[in-house]
């Protein structure tokens, strides 16, 4: 009986593997018919891809960075002119890590030199990650989707009908309402309960109260990407190299300004490139690398501080006090709620927008598994990436080599339960990035300075107690069918919830400022280093330079919506549509 039990366990494990196997091999091929502009690096010549009639190849438009805005911006701009990416990560779509909701939290864990996660940890102690995939940050959030507020889009000076159809140009393609799950359920009553209120129910728009919000997660848990929006690029326009690492911009420094010419770049092998715009004045390098790329590649370029350049022997393009200056990354915090019984996996659902500058987010269900026990987590937890015993300034590389070595002896079993989020909405505390050397695999050296203002603490006291409440409440309480916890023993789970070995001291839970400070982590929403004004224009062009252009998170002074990602969609929709029809007026084709 014994045997015949095993035989079958051994069969479903082999009828699961094949089923997955023949998944990610029909994405392969999917992708290969609907994306056939895709191609490794390996394979660039300077005449193989030529747009014009001379041997050496030219481009209306390089876009460096296939990320949340650079996919949409590049399918935009295809419609209309000559468009190369340059995405120095690989395809997601035959990566089971980004592909399934249930792996979330692995591709996340995953350190590896090619996955699509790259960690980083700032001078502040919080680790972090950034994209290393075609398709950017959309191909490792968690999904949630909502657009910002009337007032932002005021903010930043954008065509407020632009936007409006901007918007729904990419929720069309990749956005889905969510099936609700019973901890989001939960949460929703809970928020209710404690004053969370108006409830506004499912919809994209950022309203005070209690609302469900879409995701790029469909029905089946299948994420969606940026990159499916280049199914809508015009395939004979558009060439996506992957693999392809922008080492930095070419420039000619002959006129009055320095104007972009191209860039250098390396395929997977190592071997040197160089990509070349056309001779129009017209023609760009879009940098669309993200808050950390971008001010990094800016600076590899010779745009940048003064002392900056000279300290690494950088040849200086152009002075540029600002790159770099003005990083933020949106404090959270958050606190661990334990079950006796496992919870339904969630992602981001339900968001409680509050009028004291906090969002109270949640999300359930992800346990140790056999997989996640493998991959290397540093201080992470199996949960949200990142719940830390630690204090920030403690988080040493032999402190994450010791959990490392502990979490393979951690139980399946401690990991039931969710989270109740607490991130804080515009932070005041800023900080800044600086390059560590000159490579470009590498990451620069950040500082957020997390609650280095101290109203951005006390909004992260008031969050704290905020979430507290949601626990404590009646519908909450009801759905966990346990007592209500107090504040002192929710707070001291919540720093023991990653179960690693290394010593806290809980005492210090006593003070919500303290825990605040000890426990924060990130929601990978950082920003800026690019601001509008000071590195670039109310077009996104880079100030004292000609045919150079930023489109990324990286010019915001603030995240926009309780998350940015449909809003950096939107943006790289946006700024394409706008450029087109300055360009060539009612004969773009958007």
């Amino acid at each position: 009986m014994a045997a015949f039990v095993g035989a079958v366990k051994l069969f479903i494990c082999l009828l699961l593997w094949f089923n997955t196997l023949s998944s990610l091999q029909g994405a392969r091929d999917l992708y290969e018919f609907r994306y056939p502009f895709i191609k490794r690096a390996s394979s660039f010549s300077s005449s193989s891809y030529s747009s014009s009639n001379t041997d050496e190849v030219s481009y209306d438009y390089i876009i460096v960075g296939g990320g949340t805005a650079g996919c949409p911006l590049a399918a935009t701009l295809s419609r209309n002119f000559s468009v190369l990416v340059l995405e120095r990560g690989g395809v997601p779509f035959t990566n089971a890590n980004v592909s399934f909701l249930s792996n979330f939290h692995i591709a996340l864990a995953d350190t590896s030199p090619s996955s699509a996660s790259q960690p980083f940890v700032s001078t502040d102690g919080v680790i972090n990650a950034r994209a290393r995939v075609l398709g950017g940050g959309t191909c490792i959030n968690a999904g949630f989707y909502t657009r910002a507020n009337s007032d932002f889009i005021k903010r930043v000076g954008w065509d407020a009908r632009l936007v409006n159809e901007s918007y729904p140009w990419v929720e069309r393609q990749i956005v889905h309402q969510p099936k609700l799950a019973p901890w989001q359920d939960a949460v929703r009553d809970g928020l209710l309960d404690v004053g969370v209120s108006p409830y506004n129910g499912f919809t994209y728009d950022h309203v005070y109260g209690t609302k469900v919000g879409g995701t790029i997660f469909d029905r089946f848990g299948r994420r969606h990407t940026a990159a499916e929006l280049l199914a809508t690029a015009n395939p004979k326009m558009l060439t996506v190299l992957v693999y392809a690492t922008v080492q930095k911009v070419l420039f000619d420094g002959t006129g009055e300004r320095p104007k972009a010419m191209g860039v250098m770049f390396k395929d997977e092998n190592g071997n040197q490139h160089q990509a070349f715009l056309t001779n129009n004045r017209r023609s760009e390098v879009i940098l669309s690398c993200g808050a950390i790329g971008t001010p990094q590649l800016l600076m590899l370029s010779g745009v940048g501080p003064k002392a900056e350049l000279e300290r690494l022997n950088i040849s200086m393009v152009l002075h540029n006090e600002f790159v770099g200056k003005g990083m933020a990354d949106n404090p959270m915090n958050s606190v661990f709620v334990p079950m006796t019984h496992p919870v339904e996996q969630s992602l981001i659902q339900t968001v409680g927008i509050t009028k004291m500058g906090v969002y109270i987010e949640a999300s359930s269900g992800f346990g140790q598994s056999q997989d996640s026990i493998r991959c290397h987590h540093g201080i992470l937890s199996a949960e949200i990436g990142q719940l830390s015993t630690l204090p920030p300034k403690q988080r040493t590389k032999e402190a994450i080599e010791a959990f490392v070595k502990g979490k393979k002896d951690i139980p399946h079993e401690a990991f039931k339960g969710g989270f109740i989020l607490e991130k804080i909405a515009m932070p005041l505390s800023t900080g800044h990035l600086n390059l560590a050397n000159t490579n470009v695999d590498d990451n620069p050296s950040v500082t957020f300075n997390y609650f280095g203002h101290p109203r951005d603490l006390q909004r992260c006291v008031n969050g704290i107690r905020m979430a507290a409440k949601v626990i404590q409440s009646d519908r909450f309480t009801n759905f966990r069918k346990c007592d209500k916890p107090t504040m002192e023993k929710l707070l001291n789970t919540s720093v023991r919830a990653n179960i690693n070995l290394i010593p806290k001291h809980t005492n210090d839970t006593k003070s919500l400022e303290q825990f605040c400070k000890d426990t924060v982590i990130t929601i990978w929403h950082y920003h800026g280093g690019c601001h509008v004004g000071k590195v670039v224009n109310h077009d996104h062009k880079v100030l004292g330079t000609r045919r150079l252009r930023i489109v990324d998170g990286s010019t915001f002074s603030e995240s926009p919506g309780t998350n940015p990602q449909g809003t950096v969609l939107m943006m790289g929709r946006y700024m394409g549509v706008k450029i087109l029809r300055r360009r060539l007026g009612k004969a773009a084709h958007v």
